[in-house]
This record gives C-alpha cells, sequence and structure tokens, in this order.
C-alpha cells in the first residue's frame, strides 16, 4: 500500500506504445515488437496444432507478460505461461518456462517512422513443466527488434504510406548441456514415457507487414501528428520461423487485424503452416494488451529509477 501510495503522488508522464511520428507499430504476437513500455498481456491465447516428440499434439496456450519501464528508455520484462496438450494417448499439462529480462530503445527516428530496440532475457532453467516439454535448462536470449513506417514517402508513392514493416531476430542459447525431460505418448502401452532431449540453440526470428487506416483519414497531413496516432484498424500479416540447429525450420504465416484505442490493443490471428515443422493444420491466436502508464497513470506513470523528462515520440 505505501508504495502505491507514494506512486499516486508522482506527476504522470506519458509514454506511449510502439509509436515514432505518425506510425503506430502493432503490438505483434508471433514475435516481440520494438517498442519499449510500461505494457501487460493478460490474456494472450493460441491454438495450434503441430508435430513433436514423435508424435502429433493439439495446444492450448495461455501466456502472460508485463514490462515495467526503468529509465525512458530502459524496461525490466517478465513472461511465462499455462499450456495443456491433447495427444493420441491422453492430455497433459503445466507451466511454461519463465523468461526474465531487460529491453532498450536504441534508436528513434520519429520523422521517418522508425524504431529500433535490444533485449537480453534469462530463460529460468527448470521453470517449466515437464509434462508439456518446457523443462528446459537455462537459455540466455539476445533480441533485436526494428520498425520502419513508409509515412514520409514522397507523393508519386503515397499509396504506400499506410504500409510498415517490423521485425525481430532472438537467439535462443542455452547455457549448459544438460538434458531436460519430457514426456512422450507411447502408441503401443497407450501412456507416456519420460525422454529426455538435450538443449539446443534456436534462433526465433520474423518479420510483419502492417496497414495503418490512420493515414486514409485526415489526422495523417504529412507532417508532425497533433495526437498520438491512437483509435485506429491495423491489418497486418506475421511470418514467425523457429530455426533449431540442425533441425527444420519451423515456419508459419499469421494473417489477423489489431484495433489499438487509448489504453489497450485487441488483435487476432490465423495461425497458417507453411511446412510441417509449422503444424498440421491451421490455427488460431488472440490477445489483449494494456497500455499501463494510460490505463493506471497514478502507478506506472513514470519510470522507477530516473527524473529525465520524456521521450517525445510524435514531435520532430
Amino acid at each position: 500500500m505505501l508504495v502505491l501510495l507514494l506512486a499516486s503522488l508522482l506527476p504522470h508522464w506519458a509514454f506511449a506504445h510502439g509509436i515514432a511520428g505518425n506510425r503506430y507499430f502493432d503490438g505483434t504476437m508471433a514475435f516481440d515488437d520494438p517498442s519499449v513500455a510500461d505494457e501487460a498481456i493478460l490474456p494472450y491465447y493460441a491454438n495450434s496444432a503441430f508435430p513433436a516428440q514423435g508424435s502429433n499434439t493439439t495446444e492450448n496456450r495461455i501466456n502472460w507478460a508485463f514490462a515495467r519501464l526503468l529509465t525512458t528508455n530502459l524496461a525490466f520484462t517478465i513472461d511465462s505461461g499455462w499450456l495443456h496438450q491433447n495427444w493420441p494417448v491422453g492430455h497433459t499439462s503445466g507451466f511454461d518456462k519463465t523468461d526474465v529480462g531487460l529491453k532498450y530503445e536504441a534508436y528513434r527516428d520519429n520523422q521517418h517512422e522508425a524504431l529500433v530496440s535490444v533485449s537480453l532475457a534469462w530463460g529460468i532453467g527448470h521453470s517449466g513443466a515437464e509434462a508439456v516439454g518446457a523443462d528446459g535448462p537455462n537459455t540466455i536470449q539476445p533480441g533485436i527488434f526494428f520498425g520502419k513506417g513508409f509515412g514520409d514517402l514522397p507523393d508519386a508513392l503515397s499509396w504506400l504510406r499506410p504500409f510498415a514493416v517490423t521485425g525481430a531476430i532472438v537467439d535462443e542459447v542455452p547455457v549448459s548441456s544438460s538434458a531436460a525431460n519430457a514426456l512422450a505418448p507411447n502408441l503401443t502401452t497407450g501412456r507416456f514415457d519420460t525422454v529426455f532431449f538435450p538443449g539446443v540453440e534456436t534462433l526465433h526470428w520474423g518479420f510483419s507487414i502492417q496497414y495503418s487506416t490512420l493515414y486514409l483519414t485526415s489526422r495523417f497531413d504529412g507532417g508532425p501528428p497533433k495526437e498520438e496516432p491512437l483509435n485506429q484498424l491495423v491489418p497486418l500479416v506475421e511470418f514467425r520461423f523457429d530455426s533449431p540447429r540442425g533441425q527444420d525450420t519451423a515456419a508459419t504465416a499469421n494473417p489477423g487485424f489489431a484495433y489499438v484505442a487509448v489504453t489497450w490493443q485487441v488483435a487476432a490471428e490465423a495461425i497458417v503452416p507453411l511446412n510441417r515443422a509449422g503444424g498440421r493444420g491451421p490455427g488460431f491466436r488472440a490477445q489483449l494488451l494494456f497500455f499501463l502508464d494510460d490505463l493506471m497513470p497514478s502507478v506506472f506513470g513514470k519510470p522507477l529509477l530516473t527524473n529525465r523528462p520524456e521521450r517525445n515520440q510524435i514531435a520532430w
């Protein structure tokens, strides 16, 4: 209570989310976006079917994530989740692995709608359940995230202005060679067997193509925006790739949309496998993203460790 009382006495410094000039970069679901801000995802839901443990499974996933600004451009992050998997011989469920880390906004150009951030996360070893294959070793996960909008293009290419691209590259590296445990279905006995598998370095990467409907309205005039580019619909398609060392890359295309309001964003996508490793059929994901500094300004209206002036995300 004392912490909340002290926080309520602090001034409200707004730190909007994924904004660079006229551009709002959607909070993507297949990979992280380049924004560094006070945010919470609760919930993220996904349903997908894919090969695993020498068999096939249909997985329902509920994840959550939280980010808290420490300084104007550095945030603490944490995420985890709950998994339920249906196998030919039964079902398993349990917690996913927990990740904690830091994310830093490294570059910003509001006029040219460009944003770059970097991160370093720790996957906490054995924080997930063996039953769902999340009992992995400790991992280090360096990452880079970028966004570039095309609202700065000349009039001759004005039809391209609503488009933007974002992308991410995260390298998940085990810090030890210890094996992890998992349950695998045994079709002969109709039961689950405990199997062991080594930690494998995996490159997670992807990109999105987004279309901002704001550029079709009078709110966009080619100059600095008069207000944050919120309250709009953003159709998009995300492409995700997971490349374990020495194994096949799992690839999916994820068409969908997001609607962003002042304090929240809601998004939904189809999951379309591009190869066998990417899945056995179409799936679905959706999430609700909260902008905590706007939703609860008395608590999240200011970074924890600095009194520096706020970032200006729309002027140039």
